[in-house]
């Protein structure tokens, strides 16, 4: 699969490989991660999407990306769908930045892409969710076009819906 590429990223689909390095904090010899690179978000993603690999197979192109600037090739984040589409062409989504690369706009470029990628693929919706106090992740998802839903106790969830899956491709296929 081929990688997803923005004005200042490229969104790289993670390889199991990839992912089983990240989780063990070794990067291979052309990994360029930024300092602080992965997070534990980004661990937490390559765990799912590792679970997710050895229970069902490979997800993609519904799988983890790994967030890279597009300048200089180092890591400074992910963009996943937590598994592939249900029957109705729903998926899940999640991101995060390493802090030196939070405030510059580029979670809302990469959610951005991922979501023009998921519409292309025949998804119907994604959903995503933030802690109340999250303010910035909420304001990603508003700015990418997801608006709030609904609400919890503890969280806020946000979704986008398009209502013309008879021009894209089946999302499971």
């Amino acid at each position: 699969m081929d990688d997803l590429v923005t004005a200042r990223l490229v969104l790289h689909p993670m390889s199991v490989i990839e992912a089983e390095r990240l989780v063990a904090g070794e990067p291979d010899d052309g990994a360029r991660w930024a300092p602080g690179y992965p997070a534990e978000g980004d661990v937490s993603g390559a765990r799912r999407f590792l679970h997710t690999c050895a229970n069902t197979g490979d997800p993609q192109p519904f799988g983890m990306y790994e967030i890279r600037h597009r300048q200089d090739g180092q890591a400074i984040g992910g963009v996943d769908f937590h598994g592939t589409a249900d029957e109705n062409g729903n998926v899940t989504i999640g991101y995060g930045l390493i802090p030196s690369a939070q405030g510059k706009g580029y979670a809302s470029e990469a959610l951005r892409a991922l979501l023009t990628f998921a519409r292309a693929h025949g998804i119907t919706s994604v959903e995503g969710d933030t802690d109340h106090d999250n303010i910035a992740s909420q304001r990603v998802m508003t700015a990418a076009g997801m608006r709030l839903v609904a609400e919890d106790g503890r969280l806020k969830f946000y979704k986008i819906t398009w209502n013309d899956a008879a021009t894209r491709t089946d999302p499971r296929s």
